[in-house]
C-alpha cells in the first residue's frame, strides 16, 4: 500500500473520537490520497479568487446602472449556459479523462478573469463584457463542476466520502468568508481592478497544482457524450426518488431564499455599505462554522430526513434576516443560514458520492450541478424583481417562508428521502462492497 492509494477506512481510522476531538473534522481522506490533497488546496486557492470577483461583479453593476433588476439579471444570463454546459459537461466528464477536463477549463476561467480586469481599468467600464463573462464563466463552470464532483469518488475511499464532503465544504468556506470580506476592503479602498487581479492570479497557482494531479481516464464502459448518454442519466436519477429528493430539496430552498442580489441594496437600506462585505462574507462564515465542527457528520447514517430538516431552518433564517431591521442581527441570522445550508450539502453530497456508480457519476453530477446552482441563478432574478416591485426587505422575509412551506411539502411527497439510511440503502451497500477492495490512484 503506498501513499498514492486512497486507504480502506480500517486501515486508517483510529479510535471513535471524543470530547473536542469528536466536533474537529475528520482528516482521513487528506492523509491517505495526495491527489486529494493537491486538488483541495487548489480549490481553496481558486475559490479565493472567485469569491473577490463574486463581490465585486455585482458592484460594479449596481454602480455602472444603479438598478437591483440589472444585478439580478446575472442570475439570468448564466442561467442558459448553466443548464446547457450543465447536462453536456456531465457526460463529458464520464466520457473523457477528467483530470485534462479540468485543467483546460480553469484555463478558460482564468482567460475571463483577465477580460473583466481589462474592461474595469478602462475610463469608461462597459456593462455588457460583465453580462458576457458571467454567461461564458457559468458555462465553463458547468463542464468543470461534473468533472470535480466525479473525480472524488475516484481518489477517496467510499467510507471517507462523508469526510472528504466536509473537507471540500470547508475548503469552499474558507474562501467563502475571507474572499468576500477581502472584497469588500479591496474594492472600498483600492478599486474593482485589484479584486479582478487577484483572482486572475489565483487562477494561475491553481493550474499548478492541478497539472500535477494523476490522470483519471473514463470509465471502460462509460458512453460517449450523446443526447441519448444524458437521457440514460437521467431515467437513473428519475428512479432513485430519495436523489430526486436532495435536487428538489436544494432547489426550492435556493430558488425561493437566495439573498445575494439584493445584499448590496440591503446594506443602503440599512444605512450600513460599510458592512456589505460582511453580508456578503455570514453566509460561508456559518458554513465555516459547521465545517470545522464536523467531525460529528460521520456518525449521523440518515442523510435524507438531515437534509430537510437542514433546508426547512435555511428558510426560517433567511426569513428572519429579511424581519429584523439591526444590521448585526441581520449578520446574525444570515450566518445561521449559511450553516444550515452547509449541513444541507454535506449529506446531499455524501448520498450522491457513495450511491452512484462511477460510469454514471459525471452525468449525475451534471444533474446535481443544476440542482444547486440553477437554483441560486433563478433565486437572483426572484430576489432582484420582488425588491424591485414589492421592496428589498420584503423580498428577503417572504422567499424564505416560501422556502419553508415548499421544503415541507417536499418532504411530505418524497418519503424516500427521508426513509435514506447510508447503512441499509442498497445502492449505497452494493458500491460500498465494490469499492471494499483499494483501488490504487496514480502518482
Amino acid at each position: 500500500m503506498t501513499d498514492d492509494a486512497p486507504l480502506p477506512a480500517a486501515d486508517v481510522a483510529d479510535a471513535p473520537p471524543s470530547g473536542l476531538r469528536a466536533l474537529l473534522p475528520d482528516l482521513a481522506p487528506w492523509r491517505a490520497s495526495r491527489d486529494f490533497r493537491r486538488l483541495w488546496i487548489s480549490g481553496l486557492v481558486s475559490n479565493f479568487g472567485s469569491f473577490l470577483t463574486f463581490v465585486a461583479l455585482p458592484v460594479q453593476i449596481k454602480d455602472l446602472t444603479g438598478s437591483a433588476a440589472a444585478v439580478g439579471a446575472i442570475g439570468a444570463v448564466e442561467l442558459v449556459p448553466l443548464i446547457v454546459f450543465g447536462l453536456y459537461g456531465g457526460a463529458l466528464a464520464d466520457a473523457t479523462d477528467k483530470r485534462r477536463l479540468i485543467v483546460w477549463t480553469e484555463a478558460g476561467l482564468a482567460v475571463l478573469s483577465a477580460g473583466l480586469l481589462l474592461n474595469a481599468v478602462l475610463p469608461h467600464p462597459a456593462v455588457w463584457p460583465l453580462y458576457a463573462v458571467a454567461a461564458l464563466s457559468s458555462a465553463l463552470t458547468a463542464v468543470q463542476r461534473p468533472a470535480l464532483d466525479a473525480l472524488w469518488p475516484r481518489i477517496v475511499a467510499h467510507d471517507h466520502l462523508p469526510a472528504a464532503t466536509a473537507l471540500n465544504s470547508l475548503r469552499w468556506t474558507v474562501g467563502g468568508v475571507a474572499g468576500p470580506a477581502v472584497a469588500g476592503v479591496i474594492v472600498a479602498y483600492a478599486g474593482l481592478g485589484p479584486a479582478y487581479a487577484a483572482d486572475l492570479g489565483t487562477f494561475v497557482v491553481s493550474l499548478v497544482l492541478v497539472v500535477r494531479i494523476a490522470a483519471q481516464p473514463a470509465a471502460r464502459e462509460a458512453a460517449k457524450p450523446s443526447l441519448r448518454a444524458i437521457a440514460e442519466g437521467a431515467r437513473y436519477a428519475w428512479g432513485r426518488k430519495e436523489l430526486l429528493g436532495t435536487y428538489a430539496v436544494d432547489l426550492a430552498a435556493m430558488f425561493l431564499a437566495m439573498p445575494l442580489a439584493v445584499l448590496p441594496f440591503l446594506a443602503d437600506e440599512l444605512h450600513a455599505r460599510w458592512a456589505l462585505g460582511l453580508m456578503y462574507a455570514a453566509l460561508p462564515f456559518g458554513s465555516l462554522l459547521v465545517s470545522v465542527t464536523s467531525g460529528w457528520t460521520s456518525r449521523v447514517h440518515r442523510h435524507g430526513r438531515t437534509v430537510v430538516l437542514a433546508a426547512l431552518l435555511w428558510g426560517l433564517a433567511v426569513a428572519a434576516a429579511g424581519v429584523v431591521g439591526n444590521v448585526w442581527l441581520v449578520l446574525l441570522f444570515l450566518a445561521v443560514a449559511g450553516g444550515c445550508d452547509m449541513v444541507s450539502g454535506i449529506f446531499r453530497g455524501a448520498m450522491w458520492n457513495q450511491t452512484i456508480p462511477d460510469a454514471l457519476r459525471g452525468r449525475l453530477a451534471g444533474i446535481e450541478l443544476l440542482s444547486y446552482s440553477v437554483g441560486p441563478q433563478l433565486g437572483q432574478v426572484r430576489s432582484g424583481g420582488v425588491a424591485a416591485w414589492w421592496g428589498v426587505r420584503a423580498s428577503v422575509w417572504s422567499g424564505g417562508l416560501l422556502c419553508a412551506g415548499a421544503v415541507g411539502l417536499l418532504a411530505l411527497c418524497l418519503p424516500g428521502l427521508k426513509a435514506y439510511d447510508a447503512r441499509t440503502n442498497p445502492h449505497a451497500v452494493r458500491l460500498r462492497e465494490q469499492r471494499a477492495v483499494p483501488v490504487r490512484e496514480a502518482a
